[in-house]
């Protein structure tokens, strides 16, 4: 067996139509799909639910339920706030940019851009808590070569010590040469 792509990846909404207008609005994504149902189809116990599905491009969906008879929303208080996020890719820094002052002028507060030396970022929350960002790769064949390269070796690295390896610490260590 062969993943051929994500079919949804699906988070927890405080609510449905915020997260929708939120979503359309600040991110362009389309509103393509709601489930409402009473019972839970997998296991059938009573629970009302609305499922939503986001176009987030490619065929990729975000989707979120609102579940109106659970405890209010929280969040796994041992892991850092930027931990959990998701990830999307944009084509460009000048998007990135475009993006943090709309965003900004909307009043949704925004960190970055920051510089990941492949990639760029902004990171901002939606009206859910959850950690987005938007990222533009930026990385040359060599960066991304000499990072395949090293990868089994840092994992190994890293079971071993639960330190951080230094195969690739010129990504965030600008006074080391990045692969040419």
């Amino acid at each position: 067996m062969k993943i051929e792509r994500i079919h949804h990846v699906a988070y927890r909404c405080k609510d449905a139509k915020t997260t929708v207008e939120w979503y359309v609005k600040h991110l362009n994504m389309d509103f393509v799909l709601a489930i409402a149902e009473d019972k839970v189809p997998s296991t059938q116990a009573p629970d009302p639910y609305m499922h939503l599905f986001l176009d987030a491009g490619n065929g990729n969906i975000l989707a979120f339920f609102e579940l109106p008879n659970s405890p209010d929303m929280g969040r796994d208080t041992n892991t850092p706030e930027w931990v959990q996020h998701i990830a999307f890719k944009v084509d460009s820094v000048q998007t990135l940019e475009d993006t943090k002052a709309r965003l900004q002028a909307a009043g949704i507060d925004v960190i970055g851009v920051t510089d990941h030396t492949i990639f760029k970022s902004i990171y901002f929350f939606d009206p859910n808590g959850h950690r987005v960002e938007l990222a533009a790769d930026v990385g040359t064949p060599q960066m991304y070569k000499a990072l395949d390269a090293c990868k089994w070796e840092m994992l190994e690295e890293w079971n071993q010590t639960k330190r951080a390896p230094k195969q690739a610490a010129w990504m965030h260590d600008k006074s080391l040469a990045a692969p040419q």
